[in-house]
């Protein structure tokens, strides 16, 4: 790792990074999204051959019960109860963070509020590459099961046998996703957002994937809505000299695990620089040096991290002047891993900085909200006088019309 001063022109790379847009990808999801809208199943099975080395069928697509029924043969032991755990964490945080509909009411009839209904349909992308995310699959399905969402449907790519992972069949059991399908990729995210013959069309889609799903994700919104343009994951610790370096290297290595992970300390100790330097051979990252924690804190809003891990000995100090984050852990026994797998917020989160204006997967993300408006005939006519001047400011005079005609 690097070390870089507070100031260094090299930091505007790291501020600035956003994400990744490539006009070559561009291209190919756009025939890919385009031939899915066209063929529908046909192209689905075409591209899946193509990219994953599997010849499916069209009632191959989606994951029989018989099949979810035989994964539990095949799983680790305990992990059952473990999940179990985990999802309690889970339904226990967004619990609490439920909104609920509203009415104002005031003495003139006039009645104001909000109603709060769920999406009918959400597809879900659970990546499967070099690893199946498991946690991905509770750490999305139970904020929109929570909300209330009427049906959520599962895509994850095959392997090269045509499974999807046991494990991630699963927890989408135990969760009672509704249907599960055996297709990746931009195809996937096309299928979910025009619908086929096997594949219903859905409202929303939301999940990680690589920068083809990315990119789909983006052609696609609109169309459907869709939870962020994810890049790659990043984590930015801020420490100080009483941090305990071990804490410290085991976090940066872990983000190593991530091929093109951001991984970046931001300390005002010259000497646990030095000591975090010599000890992180091979992980991509850098060392920013700081006069004092609230320059700490100055940089890390400005590179508005996934991850943010404040490891000093009073991490609430600094907590108050952290403003852009996807998620915060504080203190030494408060690992990035935690939320990852065991918290119970979820680990969806945004990147590229854009934590700066966006927050990570919530029961918000699946849940819409229809303003409602009822005025009495004596509250109507109160108003007529402010209408008739913004209307008349507009020259929209058939708008004053439709409220005279009611008198």
């Amino acid at each position: 790792m690097k070390i870089i001063r507070f100031g260094s022109k090299k930091l505007e790379k790291i501020y600035n990074r956003g994400v990744i847009k490539q006009a070559r990808v561009e291209e190919r999801v756009k025939k890919i999204i385009d031939d899915v809208r066209v063929e529908g199943d046909e192209a689905l099975i075409k591209y899946t051959r193509k990219f994953d080395g599997v010849k499916l069928s069209t009632r191959q697509l989606k994951v029989s019960e018989i099949e979810i029924s035989g994964a539990y043969q095949n799983i680790s032991p305990n992990f059952v109860s473990t999940l179990k755990l985990v999802i309690e964490n889970v339904n226990r945080f967004y619990k609490k963070t439920l909104r609920k509909s509203w009415r104002m009411n005031d003495k003139d009839g006039v009645v104001l509020g909000e109603n709060y209904t769920p999406l009918d349909r959400v597809g879900v992308y659970i990546p499967a590459g070099t690893a199946p995310l498991v946690s991905t699959v509770y750490m999305t399905v139970l904020p929109a099961k929570i909300a209330g969402v009427k049906k959520i449907a599962i895509i994850s790519p095959p392997n090269e046998l045509g499974i999807i992972n046991p494990h991630i069949l699963v927890v989408a059991d135990l969760l009672k996703v509704d249907e599960i399908y055996r297709v990746g990729g931009a195809q996937g995210v096309a299928a979910l957002a025009y619908g086929t013959k096997t594949i219903p069309r859905v409202d929303k889609i939301v999940g990680p994937g690589n920068i083809y799903v990315s990119e789909a994700k983006r052609q696609v919104f609109g169309l459907v809505d869709i939870d962020m343009i994810a890049g790659p994951t990043e984590l930015v610790i801020i420490a100080n000299r009483l941090s305990d370096p071990k804490f410290i290297i085991a976090d940066l290595r872990a983000q190593a695990e991530h091929a093109k992970g951001l991984a970046i300390l931001i300390t005002n100790s010259r000497s646990l620089a030095q000591t975090i330097k010599s000890q992180t051979e091979g992980v991509n990252g850098q060392i920013i040096l700081t006069k004092n924690l609230h320059q700490a804190a100055e940089i890390a809003n400005r590179i508005a991290p996934e991850h943010l891990e404040i490891l000093v000995n009073n991490p609430k100090m600094v907590l108050k002047d952290i403003r852009h984050a996807g998620a915060i852990f504080l203190g030494p026994y408060s690992p990035t891993a935690v939320g990852d797998y065991v918290a119970g917020p979820s680990h969806v989160l945004p990147t590229g900085g854009t934590a700066r204006f966006a927050s990570g997967l919530s029961v918000f993300d699946f849940v819409k909200s229809s303003h409602i408006i009822s005025y009495s005939r004596k509250a109507l006519e109160k108003i007529k006088e402010p209408l008739e001047k913004i209307a008349g400011i507009e020259g929209l005079s058939k708008h004053l019309d439709s409220v005279k005609a009611r008198f």
